[in-house]
Order: structure tokens, then sequence, then C-alpha cells
């Protein structure tokens, strides 16, 4: 089965088989379950939901292959299965350590749920995501980011993970352990199944959120570091005409009483007099508040609220990292395929993260630009586009999101992952015989 063909939703499936002590992840999902955006449908009627390590270790020994599934926000197979999948929704424990500052969460903790807590005991993360609805080890394991210079990705955050591994043997990582730690955290669910992650707190802070509209892309040829430097995070989002961003939000650290300078324009760009969605025809309810009012960091950094919970996503999604360095270059070589990127988008954004040291991060060891497409739900048309995108991003080395939708092969990505090799042999440590393989992870590291 090539990828194309895995990717396609199938039919319903039979009622998820139940064994003791276990129960379905989702009892409204009994005839089948697909991802968040309902594009995929998973090839399993088998769903574990253990309430404890010990009987998450036997699920692990009782099976010759499974899957880890979190929050179901991945476009692509990295978390289908063919034999079984295991949620971990019911690990909900946070704990703070307010001496080491560092919160250890269990692996069915969202970002949403750790936010509040600790920003009570005045701590604070370094980054969120755009959507706070993802589980903390979904999103570490495949990379997935914030936006700022200075920021690195959610998973640079992590200061240690836990993790039942193919003999259903239990264990702990940290920085302590070098650069086997580096090779662990985004690990895309092959190391095993997480069970706890610590992360590293700050102190909290206040964040003011300003967006501006129609920001000529000309500006970016020479002030692309101006511009995103701005603001502790920055993004601009594009529909790829007129040459020019639909919106610039910019989210600037305030201190307690301080007065921001909002200028009417920022590079040309026109600053908002109404609170906007990042899709302009779009309702901006729930989105985090704008128009320049202060408000903690959790409230602020994503993009949408933490009490809005999104039902169906009704979308596609891809995302392409380049090197900063040569962000503009790359933003021009995809705006040339415009008329054919338009008609079926919902809107692009684009943000910088910083360079980590993570093996397996689309940031490893460069400055990167996300390019970022969030497409309406046309998979057939999504699917001829991709390719002439990647085609246009080739010189630019680009590395796509682990668990969002591409085309490249697997030769491409070992070329862009330089450590991609050591990865594979730390997978092999702790999963010899290949349990937590599933096709979506043969295509793109094995074949």
């Amino acid at each position: 089965m090539d990828k194309r063909e895995f990717l396609k939703t199938s039919g319903a499936f039979a009622a998820i088989t139940l064994l003791p002590g276990f129960s379905p992840a989702e009892s409204n999902d009994m005839a089948h379950r697909t991802n968040w955006s309902g594009n995929l449908t998973y090839h399993t009627d088998k769903l574990f939901e253990p309430s404890s390590v010990a009987e998450l270790q036997q699920v692990v020994k009782d099976h010759p292959s499974i899957r880890p599934l979190g929050t179901r926000h991945a476009f692509n197979g990295i978390a289908d299965s063919t034999q079984a999948q295991v949620s971990l929704s019911k690990f909900k424990d946070i704990s703070i350590d307010e001496k080491t500052r560092t919160v250890t969460v269990g692996a069915g903790v969202r970002y949403g749920d750790i936010a509040p807590v600790i920003d009570a005991k005045g701590f604070a993360l370094h980054n969120l995501a755009s959507l706070p609805h993802i589980s903390v080890p979904g999103a570490i394991a495949t990379g997935t980011h914030g936006s700022g210079i200075h920021n690195g990705n959610l998973s640079t955050s992590v200061a240690a993970i836990e993790f039942v591994d193919a003999n259903g043997d239990l264990h702990t990582l940290s920085r302590a352990d070098g650069d086997k730690f580096n090779g662990a955290v985004v690990n895309l669910g092959l190391l095993g199944v997480m069970t706890k992650v610590t992360l590293n707190l700050e102190p909290t802070f206040q964040v003011a959120q300003t967006v501006y509209t129609d920001l000529p892309f000309s500006e970016l040829e020479h002030h692309f570091d101006d511009i995103f430097d701005a603001g502790y995070s920055v993004s601009i989002f594009t529909d790829w005409q007129h040459g020019r961003a639909t919106e610039l939000w910019l989210k600037r650290r305030v201190k307690p009483g301080e007065k921001l300078d909002t200028p009417a324009l920022f590079y040309n760009a026109k600053l908002a007099t109404k609170n906007l969605h990042p899709i302009p025809a779009l309702d901006p309810v729930n989105c985090t508040p704008q128009m320049n009012k202060p408000g903690p960091w959790y409230e602020r950094l994503p993009h949408f609220r933490m009490n809005f919970t999104p039902s169906s996503g009704e979308e596609l999604q891809t995302e392409y990292f380049v090197p900063r360095a040569q962000a503009y270059q790359a933003i021009r070589a995809v705006e040339t395929l415009h008329e054919r990127i338009t008609p079926h988008l919902l809107t692009t954004e684009l943000r910088t993260i910083a360079a980590d040291n993570l093996w397996m991060s689309m940031a490893y060891q460069r400055d990167s630009l996300a390019i970022h497409f969030t497409w309406k739900r046309q998979w057939p048309e999504v699917q001829k586009i991709l390719p002439l995108i990647e085609a246009k991003l080739a010189p630019f080395n680009p590395r796509p999101h682990w668990a969002k939708l591409f085309t490249l092969k697997a030769a491409q990505l070992r070329a862009v992952y330089p450590k991609m090799a050591n990865f594979k042999t730390l997978v092999q440590q702790y999963d010899p015989k290949g349990k937590f393989r599933n096709e979506f992870i043969t295509t793109e590291l094995y074949s």
C-alpha cells in the first residue's frame, strides 16, 4: 500500500473490542474513528485506554503491533495502525516542583489543561502552539511549535520523558543522558508510549496582541528580521494574492502598567480597528483577545481561546520548514504557484522558530521559517499541489511537519535529517522488532 492510498479514508469498522480493565477512548466512536479533521479513518477497531502504567505495560506486551494515539490532530497516518492503538487520556496528573521550576504531566494532559494550573502558581511555559487543545506528548513527539526567533519548538522545554518500550519496560530519559536525550524527545512515537513528560517553567508573564493588515511582501525583502523580531511571537497570514500578507499578528511581552507603541502603520501594514480571524471571512469570536489588550501568556500566545473546543477541523494541513536565512526567497518561490494554491486554500501562516539540537526536530540546528498551509478539505486537488510546492522549495531543503500532509520521499527526508541514522539506532534499542512502526513510518523512514 503506498502512502497516497494509505491516507484515503476507509469504510466503517466493526464495534471496538473490549478487554477487561479497558474501555474505548470515545464511546461515541463505536462504528469508526477518525482524526480531528475527519480526513483519515483509522485502520483498526482496537483502541485501549489503560488507567495505570501497569495496565499500559500489559497492553503493549500483548500486542505485536501498536501505536500511541493522542488528541488526533495528526493529518497523516503517523498515529494510525492496522492492529491496535492505545490512548493515555486517563493519565491526567499535573505536579509542579517549584524548587526546580518544572511541571510533570501525565500523557493525557493537553496544553490547555496545564496553563491555568501553572499560571496560578506564578509560572509559564516559554511557548504555545496556535491551538492549545493538543496533548503534550503528541506535540513534542512530532516537533510541534509556536513562534519566535528566541523560542524553540514545544519540545525544547522538555526536561525528561517517561515511556514504556516494546517489551513493556518503563524507562526515564532526561537531559542528564546527553545526546541520547536529544534523540529521544521528538521520537515520532517510535521509542514507546510516553506516560509522563517533565517541562521547564519560567516566571509568568503578560502578552498584548496587535493585528495589522495588508503587509506588502516587498517589505520582507529588506525588513524580514525587523518584522519577525518585533514581537515575542509573530505570525503572518496570506492567501498568496496581490503580493501581500492579509494579516500580521504581533504578540509582545508587556510589563504591568507598560504601554506599548502601536503605530497606525507597521512597515506599510495598517493597524486593525477590530478583532480578526486568521481567515478574514470568519468570525473572530473564538480567537484570543487582540486590540493590544494585555493578558496572561496562555490567553494570548495561542490564536484560539482555550475554552473553545473545535469539533471537526473540516480542513487539511501541510507545513514545511526552510532555513530562516533563505526565508524571503522561499516565500517568493511559493508565491509563483498562487493561481494553483489559492482556490483550495483557507490560509497560509508564516512563522519563525529558533534552532534546536533535537535530532528529528524540523528546526534541528537551523533557525527556520515555517510555511503552514491550511487547506480546504479537498485532498484530490491538494495532493496534486503538494509536489509542486515541494519542487519550488527543493533548493531550500524543506523539512515537512511530521504530523501533516506531504509527498516527499524517504530519501529526501534522510538528506535533510543528518541524525536520522542515529535515531534509527536509538529506536532499535527500545523497539528491536518494530512493534511501534506502521505504514507511514515504514514509508517515510525505512523505505
